[in-house]
């Protein structure tokens, strides 16, 4: 995608070592001829700082999808990894009534100051050895820039989509039925989200719906969605398989969106006596086939449901039955994990008599007790209790990578660090089955980027730092003497927060 600006006026800005590009979206080497004073044409010398940078920033805005989407806040400050940075969520105003005669009401806006701490700071780093550099800087980019930023922008689209987990915790916030998303539900489950949004007093204007690959295969399949005659697109939808602008919503897919199959399921059951919706406690046949932690889904309900406590075949449920269920009808079970971590000197802040991760913990997480480790999911959503023995306080994150795994025991990484402490064997529950979907206004996520600082000079280091529309990235060249090549470290410095839960939604399908 590129603007209207010509080739010359992108050259012209470069050489004038303008750090962001005319046209970020033009290829950096394709703009170069006869290099400016001081710089070193590319085909020579593909070691410039500024020009990875630029490359680099012009390949990360093209391949974010969520980050395009969310509230951005972005100040060409220095910062490091951990500092919290104070953005704010708009204000509200009231229309007030009044005659020719009387005065205006003057209202204060008053933005809510919201804290966001840069505490996601991703990067790539690789070597090009001697012989290699020599190599025409486009084909650096091809071989090695190119697919180090990408893997820097599917992580940061991960970590921002992951946030829809924490729209799950209430009914509120929730629609549609796992599982059950097909061609003749698709509309009706959309309508349905449309009206969650409606009722949380969701603005009607710049809504978005990011839907992963199973569900726009869905919709699409719906006429109602690419039929020329309910459209009146003229075939567009059908011809260029896009949902598009449809119900108030711009539609997008994500393939980082979460879709998953959770087959790590334990013995099925049943409900004991029909049950009306808004219940949180409930009778099954057997109760001895679930525990503390476990997942559930009810067959006419099929909303994840956590097991709070189990008192013989009676159980507690959150966040709750949204549909009336009848006697008799199915329960899957999705068993719970545990934290595995007895050895305090891997987490760091702890102690020798507490075992655990500490808060704030950003590495990754073993857990264990997992019927299959294969089960557990890159985009699955897990609830993490603060006990080993309870499961109503903790938080509910979700896996954006699963770094190695055993026959029991897995090795994850979450969308952000730990909100609180977790001890060893801390109860997991890991979420069922299915396609998770995320309707929202940008306002509902603050995605916070700050530039991160240069090295000393003297110490051998090239660097150059670029920023484009709230997204500061650097990019740093070194050389390793015994490595014998030069070192690229390509990185990002963010925060990621949850603004307001009034502005997002997920829809279940």
């Amino acid at each position: 995608m590129k603007d209207a600006r010509t080739e010359q006026d992108t050259k012209e800005s470069i050489l004038k070592y303008n750090l962001i590009a005319a046209n970020p979206f033009t290829p950096v080497y394709d703009t170069f001829g006869t290099p400016g004073p001081g710089v070193t044409n590319t085909e020579n010398d593909p070691f410039i700082p500024e020009v990875w940078a630029n490359e680099s920033i012009a390949i990360l805005v093209e391949n974010l999808v969520a980050a395009n989407l969310v509230h951005r806040d972005f100040e060409n400050l220095i910062a490091r990894f951990g500092d919290v940075i104070n953005t704010r969520k708009p204000a509200e105003f009231t229309a007030n009534r009044k005659t020719d005669y009387e005065d205006v009401t003057i209202q204060t806006p008053e933005a809510t100051n919201v804290q966001v701490k840069l505490d996601q700071h991703y990067h790539v780093s690789f070597m090009i050895k001697d012989g290699e550099d020599s190599v025409a800087f486009k084909d650096l980019v091809g071989e090695y820039l190119e697919p180090a930023v990408i893997a820097i922008a599917q992580a940061v689209d991960k970590v921002i989509l992951g946030q829809h987990a924490q729209f799950t915790t209430t009914n509120a916030n929730v629609a549609g039925k796992l599982g059950l998303l097909s061609s003749s539900t698709a509309k009706d489950y959309i309508l349905d989200t449309r009206k969650v949004l409606n009722d949380l007093k969701c603005p009607m204007t710049g809504r978005r719906f990011i839907v992963g690959s199973d569900a726009e295969t869905s919709i699409l399949k719906a006429d109602d969605f690419t039929s020329a005659e309910k459209v009146g697109d003229s075939g567009t939808a059908l011809r260029e398989a896009s949902i598009g602008f449809k119900l108030g919503f711009d539609f997008f897919m994500d393939q980082n969106m979460s879709e998953y199959t959770n087959t790590d399921t334990g013995t099925a059951d049943d409900v004991d006596g029909a049950v009306p919706a808004g219940t949180t406690s409930l009778n099954m046949t057997d109760g001895s086939v679930v525990t503390v932690g476990d997942m559930i889904t009810i067959a006419g309900d099929m909303t994840p449901q956590r097991i709070v406590t189990v008192s013989t075949n009676a159980i507690t449920i959150s966040p709750g039955l949204r549909y009336a269920v009848e006697d008799a009808a199915v329960i899957t079970v999705y068993d719970s994990g545990l934290i595995d971590q007895d050895q305090t000197t891997l987490a760091d802040g702890g102690t020798a008599s507490v075992a655990g991760y500490r808060l704030g913990w950003h590495k990754g997480i073993v857990l264990d007790s997992i019927k299959t480790a294969p089960d557990v999911n890159v985009g699955q959503q897990i609830f993490i209790s603060e006990s080993a023995s309870l499961s109503a306080a903790g938080n509910t994150y979700t896996i954006i990578s699963v770094d190695s795994t055993g026959s029991a025991t897995a090795t994850v990484q979450l969308d952000r660090p730990l909100e609180a402490a977790v001890p060893d064997n801390a109860i997991v529950s890991l979420y069922p089955s299915g396609n998770y979907n995320f309707a929202f206004n940008r306002n509902a996520i603050a995605f916070v980027s700050r530039p991160l600082a240069m090295p000393r000079a003297g110490t051998g280091a090239l660097a150059a730092t670029v920023s484009y529309e709230g997204i500061g990235l650097r990019v740093c060249i070194t050389y390793d003497g015994t490595r014998q090549g030069h070192l690229v470290t390509v990185d990002l410095l963010c925060g990621v927060k949850v603004l307001d839960k009034q502005y997002g939604a997920v829809m279940y399908g």
